[in-house]
């Protein structure tokens, strides 16, 4: 079982947009029984709450399910149990590594590393820039990107 979690700041916007994709994206790929798919903030102040109305909208508007998505915080133990753990940017590993008091992670990368030709590396926060369709269209990118790594590093087909 390959364990995958999408973090982001507040856990309402891009975490549980990449988590929905991605569940959508391994879905179709036949793949869902060999993940474990999850997403968590860096921050507390959503805890418990559904994902930003923008955020719901844009997957619906893909047909994406956003059924169980829930806002949580993410915990030290979430670095060790987790095989990848993919921030969507610079200042979310940098929290995740203040929260788990680590200085790096083996298993901690950014989603738009694995899609090198793109010029943009952080995913923007919807939240602020209100551009949930240009979040939307970076992570599938992104996590079409990752999910090839995934498969050639594990061997999954």
């Amino acid at each position: 079982m390959v364990k995958v979690l999408f973090v982001c700041l507040g856990n309402i916007c891009r975490s549980p947009m990449a988590e929905a994709m991605f569940k959508h994206l391994v879905k179709q790929e036949g793949l869902e029984g060999q993940f474990q798919i999850d997403s968590a903030g860096t921050g507390d102040w959503h805890i418990g709450n559904p994902p930003h109305q923008g955020t719901l909208d844009i997957l619906k508007k893909y047909q994406v399910s956003s059924e169980g998505l829930f806002a949580r915080q993410i915990t030290p133990e979430d670095m060790e149990q987790f095989d990848y753990i993919i921030a969507m940017d610079d200042s979310n590993i940098q929290n995740m590594y203040k929260i788990s008091g680590k200085q790096e992670g083996r298993n901690t990368f950014r989603l738009l590393d694995f899609k090198q030709e793109l010029q943009v590396k952080d995913v923007p926060d919807p939240y602020f820039t209100g551009d949930f369709q240009e979040t939307y269209d970076l992570l599938t990118e992104g996590l079409e990107a990752l999910l090839a790594h995934i498969k050639q590093e594990q061997a999954i087909s």
